[in-house]
């Protein structure tokens, strides 16, 4: 069952979401830039790793905990991220913190959704999006739906693991899926946005 929230203090969240939200996309932007213009991450992939290689285990921690973050609170460009880890950690310690760290962050926003409910969920999304995402709930199929957007590497990851919150399913099965699904999409997407902008840089 979900727990009540003080209407004020439900307003404050508001805000500060939207402020975070707001300045997260403005970051995010500035970071773009810079790995573009700046790294020329495109035409050196390894630019980001020669950057940090002499601060590794501080890096390694930032990052997951930024990671660990941006899946709780789903307002931060998580896509960003994810690729740069690759870029930085190279593929097999990229893939290990961003695995760790994506499947750790799902699960807690999926346990934060079955404490506190719809409310929760309304921070982040629009409740015209959120009635439409319900929907799905009462079909048979909904387990099917939610593992097919895991796999997804292009799927509002996050707002399906706070709906799914909302359904019957068990830790369990959730933490299988996701354990299952979450190192397909990581990889998909990523690869698809490294080797992708190194293409179309080359096509234009």
């Amino acid at each position: 069952m979900s727990k009540e929230i003080n209407p004020k203090r439900y307003q404050i969240y508001q805000k500060i979401v939207k402020i975070v939200g707001v300045l997260a996309l403005v970051l995010s932007v500035v970071l773009v830039a810079y790995l573009i213009r700046g790294l020329k991450v495109f035409e050196n992939p390894d630019a980001l790793a020669e950057l940090i290689k002499d601060h590794m285990i501080f890096g390694s921690i930032s990052f997951f905990l930024i990671q660990v973050i941006q899946v709780i609170v789903p307002i931060i460009p998580g896509g960003v991220t994810t690729v740069i880890g690759f870029m930085a950690f190279e593929f097999w310690w990229g893939l290990f913190l961003n695995y760790v760290s994506l499947s750790l962050g799902s699960l807690i926003l999926f346990w934060l959704v079955k404490e506190y409910g719809r409310p929760f969920i309304l921070l982040f999304v629009d409740e015209k999006h959120l009635i439409k995402y319900e929907k799905h709930l009462s079909s048979k199929t909904y387990e099917r739906f939610f593992i097919l957007n895991m796999l997804s590497p292009m799927a509002p990851a996050d707002v399906m693991v706070m709906v799914t919150g909302l359904s019957s399913m068990s830790y369990r099965k959730f933490i299988r899926i996701i354990l299952i699904c979450k190192p397909i999409s990581i990889v998909t997407y990523s690869y698809f946005w490294i080797y992708g902008g190194q293409w179309l840089e080359k096509l234009f």
